[in-house]
């Protein structure tokens, strides 16, 4: 079983930055790759971005595609995500997952779930 711990969340004006980290314990032999999604109350969750855990691919939702950078360090078991040009639009909250196989944006696919950490971009 992987276990995530997300971190890096917070509130910044429309056009700033943050990072998140999700840091990965357990058992990490199992990840394949990390997703990033988010949600608001009263929406489904959105899919952001996501990252092989190997070679580094990644893929990103077109609203998020040339501001926010998805990353890892494999030695130690950590992922990031690089929020830039933050708008309004982009408050949620923002959850980490991992899974075995490669998930892509289909959210059924991740096993394990960081609890979230909130993003607030204030116009």
């Amino acid at each position: 079983q992987v276990e995530l711990a997300e971190s890096g969340g917070g509130s910044v004006q429309a056009g700033g930055s943050l990072r998140l980290s999700c840091v990965a314990s357990g058992r990490t032999s199992r990840i394949y790759g990390m997703g990033w999604f988010r949600q608001t109350p009263g929406k489904e969750r959105e899919f952001v971005g996501a990252i092989m855990w190997d070679n580094g691919h990644t893929m990103y939702a077109d609203a998020v595609k040339g501001r926010f950078t998805v990353s890892r360090n494999n030695a130690a078991n950590t992922g990031y995500l690089q929020m830039n040009s933050l708008q309004p639009t982009d408050t949620a909250a923002y959850y980490c997952a991992t899974s075995p196989t490669w998930s892509g944006s289909y959210a059924l696919g991740y096993e394990a779930w960081g609890q979230g950490t909130q993003v607030t971009v204030s116009s």
